[in-house]
């Protein structure tokens, strides 16, 4: 699910509540107070209806945007959006899946601004055909690349400068189908589960070096992604929403911000039940919808 949809929040209990409360109770003091006052943010994907509300939600005249997105029109009118509230923006169109780009980039940062805070969100969805035949090749390894390695990548080439540092907040973006994957999404599913165990083992790694890291389950979130998903999609929030729980939770040095509450813990059921029961509820529910079934 953490398929970029979002709502206005009605009231703080609300908003509370579709926050994962797991903050680690031997974080470091001072990882909450880097949090709070981090002023330069890397954000990839900030094209997306999520990317997009973060960034907008983060820019102050304090913040140093380091902005991401393969769409350079919609891209520069979030920049726009940023600087009119005060950010200073600086903008990137790399295809952060070729990894001497990617590499290049990383290391142009780390000399010139190494970022506070890293905001894995780029991603991309995939689905099986209206007759269930599996994704076709060419977009999972895509998919995964994408929503996977990069997240990972980004990871290997920051965290020895934070170490250094002594500081420094990796965010990655999952997804509620991280807890079970959904059939109308196979792969999608397997790359949000797998950037929230690598998310959760990272964090025990490297919260002892001063480094917080926090996984964002979202689940559905207004966007032509969240639109293009086959099946319902309760609880539906606005991008604008999700960016407020999200950062919330990221000055907090939260482990997991998952929301909206009802779906996570829903979803969260579904993965200690027994299998049988979880694919009745899953089909009955009508999350089995693939293609235009």
């Amino acid at each position: 699910m953490s398929v970029d949809a979002t709502t206005d929040a009605t009231t703080d209990s609300t908003t509370d509540s579709t926050t994962d409360s797991t903050t680690d109770s031997t974080t470091d003091s001072t990882i909450l107070e880097q949090a709070k006052r981090s002023r330069y943010v890397l954000i990839t994907g900030a094209t997306g209806a999520i990317g997009g509300a973060l960034a907008k939600e983060y820019a102050s005249p304090q913040t140093h945007l380091i902005l991401h997105g393969r769409n350079t029109s919609a891209l520069e009118q979030v920049a726009s959006a940023c600087r009119e509230k005060g950010a200073q923006v600086t903008l990137s169109s790399i295809n952060l899946t070729d990894e001497e780009a990617l590499a290049q980039w990383l290391t142009t940062l780390r000399a010139e601004q190494l970022p506070d805070i890293v905001i894995a969100n780029a991603g991309k969805n995939t689905h099986p055909g209206q007759l269930g035949e599996l994704e076709p090749w060419a977009d999972v390894q895509a998919l995964l690349n994408i929503n996977l390695t990069t997240p990972i990548a980004m990871a290997q080439h920051l965290v020895p400068a934070m170490r250094a540092r002594g500081s420094g907040q990796l965010v990655f973006i999952s997804s509620l189908a991280g807890w079970h994957g959904l059939p109308s999404t196979p792969t999608y599913s397997a790359s949000k589960a797998g950037i929230k165990a690598y998310g959760e083992a990272l964090r025990g790694l490297l919260a002892p070096c001063g480094i917080g890291v926090t996984v964002v389950m979202p689940g559905y979130v207004t966007s032509p992604m969240c639109n293009a998903m086959p099946g319902p999609k309760p609880f539906e929030w606005p991008p604008e929403r999700a960016a407020k729980v999200i950062i919330r939770g990221i000055r907090a040095n939260r482990a997991r911000v998952s929301f909206p509450f009802p779906l996570n813990f829903g979803t969260w059921w579904l993965a200690v039940l027994p299998a049988g029961v979880s694919q009745w509820l899953i089909k009955r529910l009508g999350f089995d919808h693939v293609g235009g079934r």
